[in-house]
C-alpha cells in the first residue's frame, strides 16, 4: 500500500465544548495519510490514476470551516468518511491537533486510522 500525505493543513473553525470557543475561531492542525495505490499513476505519469491531494485538501478544508463540531474526535470521523466515500481511498490516517486547548501542554489532540467496510 502507498501513502499520499498531506502534513500542517491549517483550518480555522467553530471547534469545543465551551460557552466560550463556540464564539470564536480556533485553528485546527491536520495531518492526513491516504492509503492508495500509486503505481498506475507513476507508470502512465497521470493524474487519473491517483488521489488527488489538492482536491483532498480543498474538500477537508471546505468542510471543517462550515463545521461547527464540539469535539475534534467527530472533526476526525466526518474527515475520515469523506476521504474513504469521496476518494475512493481504501485506508486513511488523522491526526488532529487543536494546539493550546491545553495550557500546560504543546500539543493535543487524536490519531485515527479508518478503513473500507467490505
Amino acid at each position: 500500500m502507498d501513502i499520499i500525505y498531506l502534513t500542517d493543513l491549517r483550518i480555522d473553525t467553530v471547534i469545543g465544548v465551551y460557552d466560550w470557543e463556540r464564539n470564536i475561531k480556533q485553528t485546527l492542525i491536520l495531518d492526513l495519510e491516504i492509503g492508495t495505490d500509486i503505481q498506475k499513476a507513476g507508470e502512465t505519469d497521470d493524474l487519473l490514476y491517483t488521489v488527488n491531494y489538492a482536491d483532498v485538501a480543498e474538500r477537508v478544508v471546505e468542510f471543517i470551516e462550515a463545521s461547527r463540531f464540539k469535539l475534534i474526535e467527530s472533526v476526525a470521523e466526518r474527515v475520515a468518511n469523506i476521504i474513504l466515500d469521496e476518494f475512493d481511498a481504501p485506508w486513511v490516517r488523522i491526526k488532529i491537533n487543536k494546539k493550546g486547548a491545553v495550557p500546560i501542554v504543546r500539543d493535543v489532540g487524536v490519531i485515527i486510522e479508518r478503513r473500507q467496510t467490505p
